[in-house]
Protein backbone atom coordinates (compact mmCIF):
# COMPACT_ATOMS: atom_id res chain seq x y z
CA UNK A 1 0.00 0.00 0.00
CA UNK A 2 2.93 2.13 0.59
CA UNK A 3 4.10 1.80 -2.76
CA UNK A 4 0.72 2.75 -4.35
CA UNK A 5 0.51 6.05 -1.97
CA UNK A 6 4.12 7.01 -2.90
CA UNK A 7 3.02 6.27 -6.89
CA UNK A 8 -0.01 8.17 -6.76
CA UNK A 9 2.26 11.08 -5.03
CA UNK A 10 4.56 11.24 -7.77
CA UNK A 11 1.78 11.15 -10.62
CA UNK A 12 0.16 14.20 -8.60
CA UNK A 13 3.76 15.69 -8.52
CA UNK A 14 3.82 14.97 -12.08
CA UNK A 15 0.88 16.95 -12.86
CA UNK A 16 1.74 20.27 -11.69
CA UNK A 17 5.29 20.09 -13.02
CA UNK A 18 4.08 19.74 -16.53
CA UNK A 19 1.09 22.72 -15.81
CA UNK A 20 2.32 26.03 -17.01
CA UNK A 21 3.37 28.82 -14.15
CA UNK A 22 0.61 31.03 -15.35
CA UNK A 23 -1.72 28.85 -16.02
CA UNK A 24 -0.90 27.42 -12.28
CA UNK A 25 -1.45 30.76 -10.90
CA UNK A 26 -4.79 31.37 -12.98
CA UNK A 27 -5.94 28.34 -11.04
CA UNK A 28 -5.10 29.89 -7.32
CA UNK A 29 -6.46 33.61 -8.18
CA UNK A 30 -9.72 31.93 -9.46
CA UNK A 31 -10.31 29.81 -6.59
CA UNK A 32 -9.31 32.33 -4.54
CA UNK A 33 -11.53 34.89 -5.76
CA UNK A 34 -14.84 32.47 -6.23
CA UNK A 35 -14.35 30.91 -2.61
CA UNK A 36 -13.61 34.47 -1.21
CA UNK A 37 -16.82 35.44 -0.17
CA UNK A 38 -18.06 31.87 1.63
CA UNK A 39 -14.69 32.89 3.43
CA UNK A 40 -15.58 36.21 4.44
CA UNK A 41 -18.87 35.62 5.40
CA UNK A 42 -18.04 32.29 7.43
CA UNK A 43 -15.05 34.30 9.52
CA UNK A 44 -17.75 37.28 10.16
CA UNK A 45 -19.93 34.54 11.56
CA UNK A 46 -17.15 32.15 13.61
CA UNK A 47 -15.51 35.74 14.91
CA UNK A 48 -18.58 37.72 15.41
CA UNK A 49 -17.26 41.07 17.19
CA UNK A 50 -18.27 42.31 20.13
CA UNK A 51 -17.71 45.85 20.76
CA UNK A 52 -16.54 46.53 24.57
CA UNK A 53 -15.77 50.22 24.45
CA UNK A 54 -13.51 52.28 23.21
CA UNK A 55 -13.72 51.35 19.63
CA UNK A 56 -12.23 48.13 20.51
CA UNK A 57 -13.74 45.27 19.56
CA UNK A 58 -13.70 41.18 20.28
CA UNK A 59 -14.60 38.17 18.76
CA UNK A 60 -16.92 36.01 19.85
CA UNK A 61 -15.61 32.84 20.02
CA UNK A 62 -12.61 34.54 21.90
CA UNK A 63 -14.84 35.69 24.83
CA UNK A 64 -16.30 32.20 25.35
CA UNK A 65 -12.51 30.39 25.32
CA UNK A 66 -11.99 32.67 27.99
CA UNK A 67 -14.68 32.63 30.37
CA UNK A 68 -14.32 28.78 29.97
CA UNK A 69 -10.46 28.79 31.05
CA UNK A 70 -11.48 31.49 33.70
CA UNK A 71 -14.88 28.96 34.89
CA UNK A 72 -13.34 25.65 35.31
CA UNK A 73 -10.03 27.42 36.87
CA UNK A 74 -12.37 28.75 39.80
CA UNK A 75 -14.48 25.44 39.64
CA UNK A 76 -11.40 22.86 39.89
CA UNK A 77 -9.84 25.80 42.52
CA UNK A 78 -6.64 26.52 40.35
CA UNK A 79 -5.92 23.07 39.19
CA UNK A 80 -3.51 24.87 36.74
CA UNK A 81 -1.38 26.09 40.06
CA UNK A 82 -2.62 23.79 42.19
CA UNK A 83 -1.75 20.48 40.40
CA UNK A 84 1.27 21.46 38.32
CA UNK A 85 3.60 19.55 39.97
CA UNK A 86 1.51 16.75 40.02
CA UNK A 87 1.97 17.04 36.10
CA UNK A 88 5.22 16.94 35.90
CA UNK A 89 5.42 14.06 38.15
CA UNK A 90 3.13 12.12 35.41
CA UNK A 91 5.07 12.68 32.42
CA UNK A 92 8.08 12.07 34.74
CA UNK A 93 6.91 8.64 35.21
CA UNK A 94 6.23 8.90 38.99
CA UNK A 95 3.37 7.94 39.03
CA UNK A 96 3.28 5.07 36.10
CA UNK A 97 2.54 2.27 38.93
CA UNK A 98 -0.47 3.98 39.73
CA UNK A 99 -1.22 4.51 36.11
CA UNK A 100 -0.67 1.01 34.57
CA UNK A 101 -2.07 -1.20 37.52
CA UNK A 102 -0.72 -4.51 37.37
CA UNK A 103 -0.69 -8.34 39.44
CA UNK A 104 2.45 -10.26 40.23
CA UNK A 105 3.25 -13.42 39.13
CA UNK A 106 1.42 -15.72 41.82
CA UNK A 107 3.71 -18.92 43.09
CA UNK A 108 2.32 -22.52 42.59
CA UNK A 109 -1.22 -23.52 41.12
CA UNK A 110 -3.67 -20.53 41.07
CA UNK A 111 -6.51 -22.43 39.16
CA UNK A 112 -8.28 -24.82 40.53
CA UNK A 113 -8.19 -27.98 39.09
CA UNK A 114 -5.79 -27.10 36.89
CA UNK A 115 -1.76 -26.94 37.05
CA UNK A 116 -1.39 -22.63 35.13
CA UNK A 117 0.38 -20.51 37.32
CA UNK A 118 -1.30 -17.02 37.45
CA UNK A 119 0.91 -14.68 34.76
CA UNK A 120 1.29 -10.50 35.01
CA UNK A 121 -1.98 -9.07 34.23
CA UNK A 122 -1.72 -5.56 33.41
CA UNK A 123 -4.91 -3.61 33.43
CA UNK A 124 -5.44 -0.04 31.91
CA UNK A 125 -3.12 -0.84 29.20
CA UNK A 126 -5.49 0.57 26.39
CA UNK A 127 -3.87 3.37 24.29
CA UNK A 128 -0.96 3.62 21.86
CA UNK A 129 1.15 6.43 23.10
CA UNK A 130 3.05 7.31 26.41
CA UNK A 131 2.02 10.53 28.63
CA UNK A 132 5.21 12.10 27.01
CA UNK A 133 4.28 11.12 23.53
CA UNK A 134 0.56 12.98 23.75
CA UNK A 135 1.99 15.80 25.17
CA UNK A 136 4.82 16.22 22.62
CA UNK A 137 2.01 15.62 19.52
CA UNK A 138 -0.75 17.77 21.13
CA UNK A 139 2.19 20.67 21.57
CA UNK A 140 3.39 19.92 17.82
CA UNK A 141 -0.17 20.88 16.52
CA UNK A 142 0.01 24.22 18.78
CA UNK A 143 4.16 25.02 19.17
CA UNK A 144 5.33 26.88 15.81
CA UNK A 145 4.44 29.90 13.47
CA UNK A 146 1.69 31.41 16.40
CA UNK A 147 4.83 31.44 19.03
CA UNK A 148 7.25 32.62 15.94
CA UNK A 149 5.39 35.24 14.23
CA UNK A 150 2.21 35.79 16.28
CA UNK A 151 3.99 37.05 19.13
CA UNK A 152 5.97 39.34 17.27
CA UNK A 153 2.45 40.91 15.44
CA UNK A 154 0.85 40.83 18.76
CA UNK A 155 3.66 42.79 19.75
CA UNK A 156 3.35 45.47 17.23
CA UNK A 157 -0.36 46.07 17.74
CA UNK A 158 -0.73 46.20 21.68
CA UNK A 159 3.40 46.82 22.97
CA UNK A 160 4.60 45.15 25.61
CA UNK A 161 2.13 45.09 27.81
CA UNK A 162 -0.08 42.60 24.95
CA UNK A 163 2.99 39.52 26.91
CA UNK A 164 1.05 39.98 30.49
CA UNK A 165 -2.31 39.32 29.37
CA UNK A 166 -0.74 36.75 27.10
CA UNK A 167 0.45 35.28 29.97
CA UNK A 168 -2.84 35.23 32.09
CA UNK A 169 -4.71 33.86 29.24
CA UNK A 170 -2.15 30.74 28.89
CA UNK A 171 -2.62 30.68 32.73
CA UNK A 172 -6.64 29.98 32.19
CA UNK A 173 -6.11 27.88 29.25
CA UNK A 174 -4.53 25.61 31.61
CA UNK A 175 -7.76 24.63 33.20
CA UNK A 176 -9.86 24.45 29.78
CA UNK A 177 -6.97 21.76 27.95
CA UNK A 178 -7.42 19.54 31.53
CA UNK A 179 -11.05 19.54 31.34
CA UNK A 180 -11.23 18.73 27.76
CA UNK A 181 -8.55 16.12 27.70
CA UNK A 182 -9.65 14.11 30.63
CA UNK A 183 -12.86 13.66 28.93
CA UNK A 184 -10.77 12.74 25.83
CA UNK A 185 -9.68 9.65 27.51
CA UNK A 186 -12.58 8.48 29.61
CA UNK A 187 -14.94 8.78 26.57
CA UNK A 188 -13.13 7.31 23.48
CA UNK A 189 -13.41 3.90 21.69
CA UNK A 190 -11.22 1.07 21.11
CA UNK A 191 -10.77 -0.83 18.45
CA UNK A 192 -10.54 -4.47 17.89
CA UNK A 193 -7.32 -4.08 16.73
CA UNK A 194 -6.47 -1.82 19.83
CA UNK A 195 -6.75 1.66 17.97
CA UNK A 196 -7.56 4.28 19.74
CA UNK A 197 -10.52 6.63 18.35
CA UNK A 198 -11.30 9.54 20.40
CA UNK A 199 -11.70 13.48 21.31
CA UNK A 200 -14.79 16.00 21.07
CA UNK A 201 -16.77 13.64 18.70
CA UNK A 202 -17.16 11.16 21.23
CA UNK A 203 -17.26 12.59 24.37
CA UNK A 204 -20.10 15.04 22.98
CA UNK A 205 -22.20 12.01 21.49
CA UNK A 206 -21.53 9.29 24.39
CA UNK A 207 -20.95 11.83 27.38
CA UNK A 208 -23.79 13.76 26.97
CA UNK A 209 -26.05 10.72 26.40
CA UNK A 210 -24.71 10.00 29.52
CA UNK A 211 -26.57 12.80 31.38
CA UNK A 212 -29.52 12.46 29.29
CA UNK A 213 -28.57 14.84 26.26
CA UNK A 214 -28.42 12.31 23.55
CA UNK A 215 -29.81 14.40 20.65
CA UNK A 216 -27.41 17.39 21.52
CA UNK A 217 -25.03 15.00 21.66
CA UNK A 218 -25.03 13.67 18.94
CA UNK A 219 -25.69 16.92 16.42
CA UNK A 220 -22.41 18.73 18.29
CA UNK A 221 -20.52 15.68 17.72
CA UNK A 222 -21.32 15.49 13.74
CA UNK A 223 -20.50 19.85 13.67
CA UNK A 224 -16.98 19.24 15.26
CA UNK A 225 -16.19 16.71 13.01
CA UNK A 226 -16.99 18.49 9.82
CA UNK A 227 -14.86 21.70 11.36
CA UNK A 228 -12.03 19.58 12.32
CA UNK A 229 -12.11 17.90 8.81
CA UNK A 230 -11.91 21.59 7.26
CA UNK A 231 -9.33 22.59 9.49
CA UNK A 232 -6.82 19.92 9.00
CA UNK A 233 -6.94 20.35 5.40
CA UNK A 234 -6.48 24.19 5.56
CA UNK A 235 -4.88 26.09 8.93
CA UNK A 236 -3.57 22.37 10.30
CA UNK A 237 -1.97 21.82 6.42
CA UNK A 238 -1.79 24.28 3.54
CA UNK A 239 -1.23 27.15 5.56
CA UNK A 240 1.75 25.51 6.88
CA UNK A 241 3.09 24.60 4.25
CA UNK A 242 2.88 27.02 2.28
CA UNK A 243 4.76 28.93 4.98
CA UNK A 244 7.28 26.96 5.00
CA UNK A 245 7.80 27.15 1.77
CA UNK A 246 8.16 30.94 1.58
CA UNK A 247 10.15 30.77 4.13
CA UNK A 248 12.71 28.16 2.39
CA UNK A 249 12.64 29.92 -1.00
CA UNK A 250 13.48 32.78 0.71
CA UNK A 251 16.69 31.20 2.83
CA UNK A 252 18.06 29.95 -0.93
CA UNK A 253 16.85 33.09 -3.03
CA UNK A 254 13.85 31.40 -4.71
CA UNK A 255 10.30 31.53 -4.42
CA UNK A 256 9.37 30.49 -7.76
CA UNK A 257 6.66 28.05 -8.40
CA UNK A 258 8.94 24.99 -9.54
CA UNK A 259 10.86 25.54 -5.97
CA UNK A 260 7.05 25.58 -4.02
CA UNK A 261 6.31 22.57 -5.96
CA UNK A 262 9.58 20.82 -5.35
CA UNK A 263 9.29 21.95 -1.85
CA UNK A 264 5.80 20.98 -1.46
CA UNK A 265 6.27 17.23 -3.19
CA UNK A 266 9.24 16.48 -0.64
CA UNK A 267 7.02 17.52 2.36
CA UNK A 268 3.92 15.72 0.77
CA UNK A 269 6.19 12.46 0.58
CA UNK A 270 7.79 12.86 4.19
CA UNK A 271 3.86 13.71 5.89
CA UNK A 272 2.89 10.84 3.82
CA UNK A 273 5.49 8.14 5.44
CA UNK A 274 4.69 9.20 8.80
CA UNK A 275 1.25 9.50 9.06
CA UNK A 276 0.46 5.93 7.28
CA UNK A 277 1.99 4.40 10.39
CA UNK A 278 -0.62 6.39 12.74
CA UNK A 279 -0.75 7.64 16.28
CA UNK A 280 2.41 5.66 17.12
CA UNK A 281 4.57 6.70 14.68
CA UNK A 282 3.57 10.42 14.68
CA UNK A 283 4.45 10.19 18.58
CA UNK A 284 7.39 8.45 17.88
CA UNK A 285 8.50 11.78 15.33
CA UNK A 286 7.10 14.53 17.52
CA UNK A 287 8.60 13.45 20.69
CA UNK A 288 12.04 14.44 19.27
CA UNK A 289 11.15 16.58 17.01
CA UNK A 290 9.04 19.22 19.66
CA UNK A 291 11.61 19.01 22.19
CA UNK A 292 14.57 19.41 20.11
CA UNK A 293 13.30 22.12 18.36
CA UNK A 294 11.60 24.26 21.83
CA UNK A 295 15.43 24.15 23.00
CA UNK A 296 16.77 25.22 20.08
CA UNK A 297 14.79 28.02 20.06
CA UNK A 298 14.89 28.60 24.34
CA UNK A 299 18.76 28.18 24.49
CA UNK A 300 18.85 31.05 21.60
CA UNK A 301 16.56 32.80 23.86
CA UNK A 302 18.77 32.39 26.79
CA UNK A 303 21.60 33.68 24.72
CA UNK A 304 20.10 36.41 23.35
CA UNK A 305 18.78 37.32 27.34
CA UNK A 306 22.12 36.63 28.68
CA UNK A 307 23.58 39.06 26.41
CA UNK A 308 21.42 41.72 27.28
CA UNK A 309 21.27 40.26 31.45
CA UNK A 310 21.12 44.34 32.55
CA UNK A 311 17.95 45.06 30.42
CA UNK A 312 15.82 42.01 31.17
CA UNK A 313 14.59 43.95 34.42
CA UNK A 314 13.38 46.96 32.28
CA UNK A 315 11.67 44.65 29.64
CA UNK A 316 9.41 43.28 32.55
CA UNK A 317 9.12 46.91 33.36
CA UNK A 318 7.86 47.71 30.20
CA UNK A 319 5.48 44.18 30.18
CA UNK A 320 3.89 45.38 33.41
CA UNK A 321 3.26 48.97 32.82
CA UNK A 322 2.14 48.78 29.74
CA UNK A 323 -0.52 46.18 30.32
CA UNK A 324 -2.45 48.75 32.65
CA UNK A 325 -0.64 52.45 30.82
CA UNK A 326 -0.59 51.42 27.23
CA UNK A 327 0.50 54.29 25.42
CA UNK A 328 -0.61 55.18 22.00
CA UNK A 329 -2.05 52.03 21.10
CA UNK A 330 -5.74 51.59 19.59
CA UNK A 331 -8.32 51.28 22.86
CA UNK A 332 -5.43 51.60 25.97
CA UNK A 333 -6.01 49.21 27.83
CA UNK A 334 -8.81 47.03 26.70
CA UNK A 335 -6.95 46.88 23.39
CA UNK A 336 -4.06 45.59 24.58
CA UNK A 337 -6.12 43.01 26.75
CA UNK A 338 -8.09 42.02 24.15
CA UNK A 339 -4.58 41.75 21.72
CA UNK A 340 -3.11 39.58 24.70
CA UNK A 341 -6.20 37.17 24.94
CA UNK A 342 -6.23 36.77 21.22
CA UNK A 343 -2.76 35.77 20.69
CA UNK A 344 -2.88 33.33 23.55
CA UNK A 345 -6.02 31.49 22.17
CA UNK A 346 -4.94 31.61 18.74
CA UNK A 347 -1.38 29.64 20.01
CA UNK A 348 -2.03 27.47 22.60
CA UNK A 349 -6.49 26.67 21.02
CA UNK A 350 -7.16 25.58 24.66
CA UNK A 351 -11.12 24.74 24.49
CA UNK A 352 -11.31 24.51 20.41
CA UNK A 353 -10.86 20.40 21.70
CA UNK A 354 -7.93 19.73 19.07
CA UNK A 355 -5.60 18.47 21.92
CA UNK A 356 -7.93 15.76 23.05
CA UNK A 357 -7.83 14.02 20.07
CA UNK A 358 -3.97 13.37 20.90
CA UNK A 359 -4.23 12.93 24.26
CA UNK A 360 -7.44 10.01 23.74
CA UNK A 361 -4.73 7.89 22.73
CA UNK A 362 -2.61 7.73 25.97
CA UNK A 363 -1.84 4.66 28.07
CA UNK A 364 -3.73 5.27 31.34
CA UNK A 365 -6.21 3.97 33.30
CA UNK A 366 -6.83 7.06 34.84
CA UNK A 367 -8.34 9.83 32.43
CA UNK A 368 -7.64 12.59 34.91
CA UNK A 369 -4.13 11.57 34.39
CA UNK A 370 -4.01 12.60 30.63
CA UNK A 371 -5.84 15.59 31.86
CA UNK A 372 -3.29 16.92 34.21
CA UNK A 373 -0.49 16.40 31.72
CA UNK A 374 -2.41 17.91 28.88
CA UNK A 375 -2.43 21.41 31.64
CA UNK A 376 1.55 21.89 30.74
CA UNK A 377 0.93 22.49 27.01
CA UNK A 378 -0.83 25.74 27.30
CA UNK A 379 1.85 26.77 29.58
CA UNK A 380 4.75 25.25 27.49
CA UNK A 381 2.88 27.22 24.62
CA UNK A 382 2.45 30.06 25.69
CA UNK A 383 3.57 31.02 29.22
CA UNK A 384 7.48 29.99 28.30
CA UNK A 385 7.54 30.19 24.23
CA UNK A 386 5.40 33.24 24.04
CA UNK A 387 7.20 35.16 26.46
CA UNK A 388 10.44 34.12 25.70
CA UNK A 389 9.69 35.57 22.31
CA UNK A 390 8.10 38.37 23.53
CA UNK A 391 11.31 39.16 25.83
CA UNK A 392 13.57 38.97 22.99
CA UNK A 393 12.12 41.08 20.71
CA UNK A 394 11.44 43.98 23.51
CA UNK A 395 14.81 43.67 24.63
CA UNK A 396 16.30 44.38 20.72
CA UNK A 397 13.51 46.85 19.84
CA UNK A 398 14.92 49.33 22.38
CA UNK A 399 16.10 52.03 19.36
CA UNK A 400 12.89 51.09 17.50
CA UNK A 401 15.00 49.13 14.63
CA UNK A 402 12.99 46.06 14.82
CA UNK A 403 9.05 47.47 15.25
CA UNK A 404 7.32 50.62 15.93
CA UNK A 405 4.70 49.69 18.67
CA UNK A 406 1.43 50.50 17.68
CA UNK A 407 1.70 49.76 13.82
CA UNK A 408 0.75 45.97 12.79
CA UNK A 409 3.90 44.61 12.17
CA UNK A 410 3.65 43.66 8.08
CA UNK A 411 5.27 39.89 8.64
CA UNK A 412 5.58 38.74 11.97
CA UNK A 413 8.14 35.88 11.11
CA UNK A 414 10.66 38.71 9.55
CA UNK A 415 10.47 40.65 13.02
CA UNK A 416 11.41 37.93 14.98
CA UNK A 417 13.93 36.83 12.85
CA UNK A 418 15.60 40.48 12.98
CA UNK A 419 15.45 40.14 16.73
CA UNK A 420 17.37 37.35 16.77
CA UNK A 421 19.72 38.10 14.27
CA UNK A 422 20.65 41.34 16.08
CA UNK A 423 22.58 38.72 18.57
CA UNK A 424 23.20 35.89 16.62
CA UNK A 425 23.63 37.00 12.86
CA UNK A 426 23.49 33.57 11.36
CA UNK A 427 20.52 32.77 13.41
CA UNK A 428 17.73 33.30 10.55
CA UNK A 429 19.08 29.98 8.86
CA UNK A 430 18.28 28.31 12.31
CA UNK A 431 14.96 30.27 12.41
CA UNK A 432 13.72 28.67 8.89
CA UNK A 433 14.91 25.49 9.67
CA UNK A 434 12.57 25.88 12.98
CA UNK A 435 9.87 27.38 11.06
CA UNK A 436 9.74 24.07 8.48
CA UNK A 437 10.42 20.99 11.27
CA UNK A 438 7.31 23.15 13.47
CA UNK A 439 5.26 23.41 9.98
CA UNK A 440 6.05 19.80 9.33
CA UNK A 441 5.16 18.27 13.33
CA UNK A 442 2.24 20.92 13.06
CA UNK A 443 0.77 18.97 9.61
CA UNK A 444 1.52 15.42 11.36
CA UNK A 445 -1.11 16.58 14.46
CA UNK A 446 -3.66 18.27 12.36
CA UNK A 447 -3.38 14.87 9.90
CA UNK A 448 -4.11 12.82 12.95
CA UNK A 449 -6.80 15.22 14.05
CA UNK A 450 -8.61 15.71 11.22
CA UNK A 451 -8.62 11.37 10.13
CA UNK A 452 -10.39 11.18 13.95
CA UNK A 453 -12.75 13.16 12.26
CA UNK A 454 -12.98 11.58 9.00
CA UNK A 455 -13.35 8.58 10.41
CA UNK A 456 -15.93 9.48 12.44
CA UNK A 457 -18.49 10.62 9.74
CA UNK A 458 -16.96 8.01 7.22
CA UNK A 459 -16.43 4.76 9.23
CA UNK A 460 -13.10 3.14 9.94
CA UNK A 461 -12.43 1.26 7.08
CA UNK A 462 -9.01 0.52 5.46
CA UNK A 463 -10.12 2.59 2.36
CA UNK A 464 -11.51 5.56 4.45
CA UNK A 465 -8.40 5.63 6.67
CA UNK A 466 -6.27 5.76 3.23
CA UNK A 467 -8.53 8.11 1.26
CA UNK A 468 -8.09 10.73 3.80
CA UNK A 469 -4.53 10.30 4.38
CA UNK A 470 -4.08 10.74 0.28
CA UNK A 471 -5.93 13.84 0.20
CA UNK A 472 -4.20 15.59 2.91
CA UNK A 473 -0.91 14.96 1.26
CA UNK A 474 -2.32 16.42 -2.02
CA UNK A 475 -2.92 19.45 0.04
CA UNK A 476 0.54 19.75 1.29
CA UNK A 477 1.60 20.11 -2.45
CA UNK A 478 -1.08 22.30 -3.49
CA UNK A 479 -0.75 24.49 -0.32
CA UNK A 480 2.99 24.87 -1.01
CA UNK A 481 2.42 25.53 -4.51
CA UNK A 482 -0.39 27.93 -4.29
CA UNK A 483 -1.43 30.57 -2.00
CA UNK A 484 -4.86 30.19 -1.48
CA UNK A 485 -5.64 32.76 1.19
CA UNK A 486 -9.22 32.61 1.18
CA UNK A 487 -9.28 28.74 1.60
CA UNK A 488 -7.00 29.22 4.44
CA UNK A 489 -9.06 31.87 5.99
CA UNK A 490 -12.05 29.77 6.20
CA UNK A 491 -9.93 26.60 7.68
CA UNK A 492 -8.82 28.82 10.22
CA UNK A 493 -12.48 29.87 11.02
CA UNK A 494 -13.40 26.23 10.94
CA UNK A 495 -10.49 25.62 13.60
CA UNK A 496 -12.14 28.36 15.95
CA UNK A 497 -15.81 27.61 15.03
CA UNK A 498 -14.52 23.85 16.69
CA UNK A 499 -14.43 25.42 20.26
CA UNK A 500 -18.25 26.35 19.60
CA UNK A 501 -19.46 22.55 19.89
CA UNK A 502 -16.91 21.39 22.10
CA UNK A 503 -17.22 24.71 25.30
CA UNK A 504 -20.85 23.71 24.63
CA UNK A 505 -20.18 19.75 25.62
CA UNK A 506 -17.68 20.74 28.76
CA UNK A 507 -19.83 22.83 30.81
CA UNK A 508 -22.39 19.85 30.57
CA UNK A 509 -19.41 17.42 31.45
CA UNK A 510 -17.69 19.36 33.82
CA UNK A 511 -18.92 16.90 36.91
CA UNK A 512 -17.39 14.25 35.27
CA UNK A 513 -14.03 15.50 35.47
CA UNK A 514 -14.38 16.49 38.85
CA UNK A 515 -15.47 12.57 39.24
CA UNK A 516 -12.17 11.27 37.72
CA UNK A 517 -9.95 14.04 39.12
CA UNK A 518 -10.71 12.81 42.76
CA UNK A 519 -10.64 9.05 42.03
CA UNK A 520 -7.25 9.53 40.32
CA UNK A 521 -5.64 11.15 43.68
CA UNK A 522 -7.08 8.77 45.76
CA UNK A 523 -5.58 6.27 43.46
CA UNK A 524 -1.91 8.13 44.35
CA UNK A 525 -2.69 8.81 47.85
CA UNK A 526 -3.15 5.07 48.75
CA UNK A 527 -0.06 4.18 46.35
CA UNK A 528 2.23 6.10 48.39
CA UNK A 529 0.51 5.21 51.88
Amino acid sequence: MNKKFLSLLFLTASFFTFAQEKQEKGIAESINEGFKPVADAWGSFVFYPVKLGGGVEMPLVIIMLLLAGLIFTILFKFVNIRMFPVSINIVRGKYDEVDHVTSDEAAGDSTPGGDAIETIRTEGEEGEVSHFQALTAALSGTVGLGNIAGVAVALSLGGPGATFWMIIAGLLGMSSKFVECTLGVKYRDVGEDGTIYGGPMYYLKKGLADVGKSGLGKVLAVLFAVMVIGGSFGGGNMFQANQAAQQFGSMIGSNDLSTSLIFGIVMAVLVGIVIIGGIKRIGNITEKIVPFMVGIYFLAAIVILAANFSQIGSAFGQIWNGAFNPKGITGGLLGVLIIGFQRAAFSNEAGVGSAAIAHSAVKTKYPASEGLVALLEPFIDTVVVCTMTALVIIITNGDGGIMTYGVKSPDGVLATSKAFASVIPWFPYVLTVAVVLFAFSTMLSWSYYGLQGWMFLFGRSKASDYAYKILFCLFVIIGSAASLGAVTDFSDAMIFAMAVPNVVGLFFLFPKVREELSSYLNAIKSKKV
